[in-house]
């Protein structure tokens, strides 16, 4: 008996020596560093492997190129996607087009929706690939001699505010004549009695233009006669051009009647533009497509010029000439000058009437259009 119990006894030790004191092989420190070695060892084998597959038919020592996804195109609002009404729309740049529409006043109709109340700056010169067409001679600048002289601002911003479609209403048109200005005044080439009109203008202090019948996008407008229009001949061009100019005296050049079809084709305005270079004169463009070539086509050949930014009555009615007149100060105290074009309308008078007297004690300058073009890289 005492035998046995010794031989169970030693067996539980030999048990306990064999199995009760070891730890799992999973528990033991060494085993998991051996098993973390081993893991990253077989994955920067295959890691290079993959790289020597991937590398052949490639020099060595080529760079590897990573590839980018490709950057998001950035896509402008749609009209649709505009604020619908003006407060919420303060913070966007006045140069930049609300959505067009058709005018219901202004006798340019401003061609079914070609043009918005406020427009886009001209942009800047693009370079050539080849040099541009040889040149006519420049004539003296009558433009100069013609405008009134260049008003004293102060460092002040300018305003410049053109009435045109003048002549065809005497009434209203004298009505406008009689505003205090100085204005830039544009008369239609086929009105009567435009020495007399224009000559009544100036004495008033304001400077002068021809308002030149151009060919619209739509047919349903009529331009009136002697319209320049695409497809015309140079000579037929320059005919109708110099009829109009021969209709009055004084001013310093043309801005565009409708047009936005003929402002929107180069090869036209390119004879326009020859003629106005022969001649001295100045060239605004009325901007009535956001399409027109003007500023190009006149920059390419040398004429002074300079560019509409706001139309004052797209709609009729004194609030909204007041409310586009608060639009014409806010540009003009943003990029330091402003050139606005309204017409002989009641509401417009009224509202000018109104606004011009003010408008100095505002901070404003108000000069003739021939003001900003000589201040401007453009004169």
């Amino acid at each position: 008996m005492q035998c046995r119990l010794e031989i169970r006894v030693g067996r539980k030790d030999v048990r306990r020596m064999l199995m009760g004191h070891k730890r799992p092989l999973w528990e033991r420190p060494w085993v998991l560093v051996a098993l973390m070695v081993g893991v990253l060892g077989l994955g920067l084998a295959v890691g290079v492997g993959v790289g020597r597959w991937s590398g052949k038919g490639k020099p060595a020592g080529a760079p590897v190129v990573m590839e980018q996804a490709p950057a998001p195109v950035f896509t402008p609002a749609s009209p649709r996607d505009e604020p619908a009404n003006d407060e919420a729309d303060d913070s966007r740049p006045l140069i930049q087009p609300p959505p067009p529409r058709p005018d219901p006043g202004s006798s340019e109709a401003l061609e079914l929706g070609h043009a918005s109340d406020v427009a886009s700056m001209p942009p800047p010169p693009i370079p050539q690939a080849q040099p541009p067409a040889r040149l006519p001679p420049a004539g003296a600048a009558v433009w100069l001699r013609n405008a009134l002289p260049p008003a004293k601002t102060g460092g002040h911003p300018m305003i410049a505010i053109i009435i045109d479609d003048l002549g065809i209403d005497r009434k209203r048109s004298e009505r406008v004549a009689a505003l205090k200005g100085p204005l830039t005044l544009s008369y239609m080439t086929y009105a009567d009695d435009l020495t007399r009109q224009t000559h009544d203008a100036r004495a008033h202090g304001h400077e002068l233009m021809v308002h030149v019948p151009m060919q619209p996008e739509s047919s349903t407008f009529d331009p009136g006669p002697e319209v320049l229009e695409v497809g015309q001949s140079p000579e037929e061009i320059r005919r109708r051009l110099e009829w109009g100019l021969s209709r009055f005296d004084g001013y310093i050049g043309i801005n565009n009647h409708m047009g936005s079809r003929f402002t929107s084709e180069a090869s036209g305005m390119r004879v326009v533009m020859a003629e106005l270079r022969r001649r001295g004169l100045a060239f605004v463009d009325s901007v009535t497509s956001e399409h027109s070539v003007g500023a190009d086509v006149a920059r390419q050949f040398g004429v002074p010029f300079a560019t509409r930014h706001i139309f004052l009555d797209n709609a009729l009615g004194v609030t909204y000439v007041r409310a586009q007149l608060d639009k014409v100060e806010a540009h003009a105290r943003k990029y330091g000058f402003a050139v606005a074009i309204g017409h002989p309308h009641d509401g417009t008078i009224e509202a000018l009437a109104g606004w011009v007297p003010g408008l100095q004690a505002r901070g404003f300058v108000l000069v003739p259009v021939s003001t900003i073009i000589r201040m401007s890289p453009n004169g």
